[in-house]
Parts: C-alpha cells; sequence; structure tokens
C-alpha cells in the first residue's frame, strides 16, 4: 500500500456508518455492513474512505460528541469488528481515515463528568471554565440558531464553561499540556490499529486568547505542527486533512512548510460551483480559485460537492448568501444556521446532466475529491428530519422493503416521493449501464488513470464566452483540455489557435479535433486529452 503522496491522486468517499448498511438488523448501520459492501466501493473506484465518529457518543451531534476516544460505540461493532474492515479494505486497496475531534467532547464523557463535579479533579482543567460568561467576547457564535452564547452556566460545577458547538459539547482546554498529550495518544491508539489517518474536525478553536476572535491562533499551528512530527516519526504515509471552514488565504497557514496538514478541505469552491451552475457563469469559480495561494509540493487541497453537514455558506458575502438561500433554499425549512440542508440530486432539480457537469467540475479542478454517500446514484433527502438528518438518511441499496439497508426498523425514516428507494437505488443503476453511477464510476477511474487531476498544474482558457469553464490541466506530458458549459442552453466558443488540435476524449473514449470553434449541449462537459 506504501506510496508516496497517495492523497494527491485519491478519490475519497464519505460515509456515515449508521446510515451506510445494516448487518444485524437492529436499524443501525454497522462496521460488519461496511465491510460486505467494499467491493460496491471498489467498483466505483475510490481509493480511501472517510468514516464519520464511531465512538461512543450519546448522538447529540451524530457522533462528533465523543463519549469515549479510546472505542467504537456498540451500535457499529468492536474494535476487533473496525481491524477486520481495514483489513479487508486494505486488501482491496482501498484506505481508511476517521474523524479526529480535537475540539471538544460530549458532556456525557468521564473527564467532563469528573471535571463538573469536583474543583480539584484532575480533570477540572481539561476544559476551560470562568467564572463570567464576558470573556472571549470577539469569538463569533458558530451555531447561530440554537446558541445565544459560547458560554454555559454549569450548577454543579458552580462556573461557565466553553463550547464553539453546542452547549452540550464542551470545548477542550489545549492550554493544558495534558490534553495536548492526551490527544496525541488517542491519536496513537487509533493509528496503532490500522487506520490511514484522520480528518480533523474543527481545528481553528483549538485555542482561546482575550481580544482575539478565538480562530487560526498561533498556539493551534503549534500544536498541529507537534501533531505532523509525530505521525511523520511513527507513522510515515499517514495523513491528516484540516476541516477548517475559512477563506483560502486563512486555511494556507494550516499546510505550514508542509509541516502541519497534508490535506485540506477547500470550502469556498464548494458554493461557487452551485453559483456558476445558476448563473451559467464560470466568473465566481475563477475568482476564487485566482485568490487561492499556492501550497507546498507535498500538501493537496481536497474538494466536495456535498457532505453531511449543510451547504455551508459561511465563506460568501452577505448578498451572495441571500441570493444562494433564494436560489437554492426556496422554503423555509431548507436553511439552516448560515446553510442549505438539501443533498447534491435535489438542489440540482434531480437534473442529470447538472449533477454530472458538478462531478465533472469536482473530478478536474485543482485537488482530491470527496464524494458523498449516495451522491453517486443521486440520493434525495428527507427534510421532514429536524436539522441535518434530512441528508444522513439510509443508503438505497435496492428496491426492497427499506431500501435493502435493514431487515429491522431504520435508525431514521427513508427518503420519500420521486427521489425514494424505489426510483433511486444502488442494484437498479448497476444493472443499467447508462446510469448515474455508471457516470460517475467512469469519472472517477478516469481520473485515478491520470495524475494529471491530482497533481498538474492548471491556467483557464479565456474566451469570448463566459458560459463556459475551460482551463487546461497539465502534468508532464499529459495535456489535458477541460471544458464544462454552465448553461442551459447549446453554447459555441471560438478557441485560441494553441488549442486547435487532436484530441482523445476521455469520457466517451473517441477521437475529437479542434480546428477553430467547439459547441457544446447544455450542461454538457468534455474531457479532452491532447494527441
Amino acid at each position: 500500500m506504501n506510496q508516496t503522496h497517495w492523497y494527491k491522486n485519491a478519490v475519497f468517499y464519505q460515509i456515515s456508518v449508521r446510515a451506510f448498511k445494516d448487518s444485524n438488523g437492529d436499524g443501525h448501520g454497522d462496521l460488519h455492513g461496511l465491510t460486505e459492501k467494499l467491493d460496491y466501493l471498489q467498483t466505483l473506484g475510490i481509493d480511501c474512505i472517510w468514516i464519520m465518529p464511531i465512538y461512543p457518543s450519546p448522538l447529540k451531534d451524530d457522533g462528533y460528541d465523543i463519549a469515549d476516544y479510546y472505542n467504537v460505540d456498540k451500535a457499529y461493532g468492536s474494535l476487533d469488528d473496525l481491524k477486520e474492515l481495514i483489513k479487508a479494505a486494505h486488501q482491496r486497496n482501498i484506505r481508511i481515515i476517521m474523524d479526529l475531534v480535537l475540539n471538544h467532547t460530549s458532556d456525557q464523557h468521564a473527564w467532563f463528568q469528573s471535571a463538573r463535579a469536583d474543583r480539584n479533579s484532575p480533570y477540572r482543567d481539561y476544559y476551560v471554565w470562568s467564572d463570567t460568561n464576558q470573556k472571549y467576547k470577539d469569538a463569533r457564535i458558530i451555531f447561530v440558531d440554537v446558541e445565544p452564547s459560547n458560554w454555559t452556566w454549569d450548577e454543579q460545577a458552580g462556573q461557565y464553561y466553553w463550547h464553539r458547538f453546542y452547549a452540550r459539547q464542551p470545548d477542550l482546554n489545549f492550554d493544558n499540556l495534558k490534553v495536548q498529550e492526551e490527544m496525541t495518544n488517542v491519536a496513537r491508539f487509533w493509528l496503532d490499529l490500522g487506520i490511514d489517518g484522520f480528518r480533523a474536525d474543527a481545528v481553528p478553536y483549538l485555542f482561546e486568547r482575550e481580544g482575539t476572535n478565538c480562530e487560526n491562533l498561533p498556539e493551534t499551528h503549534a500544536y498541529l505542527k507537534m501533531l505532523r512530527t509525530f505521525m511523520d516519526e511513527h507513522y510515515p504515509d499517514r495523513i491528516l486533512l484540516c476541516e477548517a471552514n475559512q477563506w483560502p488565504e486563512d486555511v494556507r497557514p494550516y499546510f505550514g512548510d508542509g509541516d502541519e496538514f497534508h490535506i485540506g478541505f477547500h470550502f469556498p469552491i464548494m458554493p461557487r460551483i452551485y453559483m456558476a451552475l445558476k448563473k451559467g457563469r464560470a466568473d465566481d469559480m475563477i475568482e476564487i480559485l485566482r485568490r487561492t495561494p499556492p501550497i507546498p509540493e507535498n500538501c493537496q487541497w481536497c474538494t466536495f460537492l456535498r457532505n453531511h453537514d449543510e451547504l455551508t455558506l459561511e465563506m460568501v458575502t452577505p448578498e451572495e448568501r441571500q441570493w444562494m438561500w433564494a436560489q437554492y433554499a426556496p422554503e423555509p425549512r431548507m436553511k439552516l444556521n448560515l446553510g442549505i440542508r438539501r443533498r447534491l440530486a435535489p438542489l440540482l432539480d434531480n437534473d442529470r446532466r447538472k449533477i454530472e457537469l458538478a462531478n465533472s467540475l469536482l473530478f478536474t479542478l485543482p485537488g482530491s475529491p470527496i464524494i458523498y454517500y449516495g451522491d453517486e446514484i443521486g440520493m434525495g433527502d428527507n427534510l421532514d428530519l429536524p436539522d441535518r438528518n434530512g441528508v444522513r438518511t439510509p443508503m438505497q441499496w435496492e428496491a426492497s422493503p427499506n431500501a435493502g439497508f435493514t431487515t429491522g426498523e431504520p435508525f431514521a425514516e427513508l427518503v420519500k416521493g420521486a427521489r425514494s428507494f424505489q426510483h433511486i437505488n444502488v442494484a437498479s443503476q448497476m444493472a443499467d449501464k447508462d446510469s448515474l453511477f455508471h457516470s460517475i464510476s467512469r469519472m472517477v477511474n478516469i481520473r485515478k488513470q491520470h495524475h494529471t487531476f491530482g497533481r498538474g498544474s492548471m491556467d483557464w482558457v479565456i474566451t469570448d464566452n463566459p458560459s463556459l469553464a475551460m482551463y487546461i490541466r497539465t502534468y508532464q506530458d499529459d495535456i489535458l483540455l477541460i471544458i464544462n458549459n454552465l448553461s442551459g442552453s447549446a453554447q459555441t466558443v471560438l478557441l485560441p489557435p494553441e488549442q486547435h488540435a487532436d484530441y482523445i476524449d476521455l469520457i466517451s473514449n473517441t477521437e475529437h479535433s479542434i480546428e477553430t470553434s467547439l459547441t457544446l449541449q447544455p450542461y454538457a462537459h468534455l474531457w479532452l486529452q491532447r494527441k
């Protein structure tokens, strides 16, 4: 499996274990169920699975509220089941990364229970306490819909405790060296089990300093560099993926000099893909990628269209946010916090052409792409479910009862209506060679054959037609011309003379000549390799 900088060419796949496949009929997906479906993921072509939290948890925040860092929740199985999954995945050349939630624990964690019960507890200083709720007033509130403050009064403790997310998730105190050591030990525990790395959750918020917004502080970077050094020394070839929902220039320091994170989400490109599709123009994408600073050679951006959270609109202007809400969240229940709680297919009007076009952008723009489970078949959402649960519904495997997800009672109601499992499921799409699944799988596998997508340079081709997102990806002697028609009408473009050449159309595997101009059908895309 050893392959230097493997993450630069990888296609990732994000899975909620609870929602993926239930093997024992209790209505909850589990590690055995995921192991049973590895052949499916191998067929899709993915290289690395990111599994969302499987730690013991009261599940007030889908497992991001951790009650024990050193175990697997019984609902998902056991540590042995995880070892079996890792072994089976590695046999198929699929890696597995998991969530490392550094910033906070559940209020049910034994550390917090001890801390709140006794001021002299060794765990009291694992958390951030205050006699007043007036400290760190410059820190924004992230969950504006539900949390009035970053401080919550604890009757038992007789003090306020600090939390950047839900009140039931108290923040850890990284000024305490024992906390730093403890979290490094947590990483060691899972790496020893064979995990290939971590998606580090909510990393900008680890430290607090008066007079700052308590984000992206130098102390945070110092700790993360220490964690990276520890991994490089003991677990080379494992990765750290940075979740920092920030502007590109603010994420850039998380790569350090190639000595902090290997890979980092590019949050701002994501809403601009949707903006481009709705406006039929490429300018918003061009602007944000031009604003994106270069990163060290051993680092990589990570791109995505959707994930387990709301489609976040934090990294757009207030005017753009209102516009996006008007375009993509016409019903009030579609909004959540500063975002939109809908899945990819319904966001794009369940229009196969738009879904494939968005994926064409995902797979050909710089960075390593992540597919959110179910998006490869165009799964819908269930807006009747509260909070973000509407985009975390059971995977739709087949048209049989409960979508083939479970023989029991599913933990959540399935998608209803036109995108329900009776209409959208893996079995029917795998049987139909013209299905969305096969289109996405073809893109994934083409991408894997061309390291140009993961490692190559990118240059925009500027033409007289703003409806086309057109760029050249180059790596060594592989030159690829990518053309995406963002518009709902056919578009013709005059190409610059240097692009007049013979090409291979990688998706249809046919020859293609460009002499002067080119016409693309509505929402069409071309991946052309220069001969």
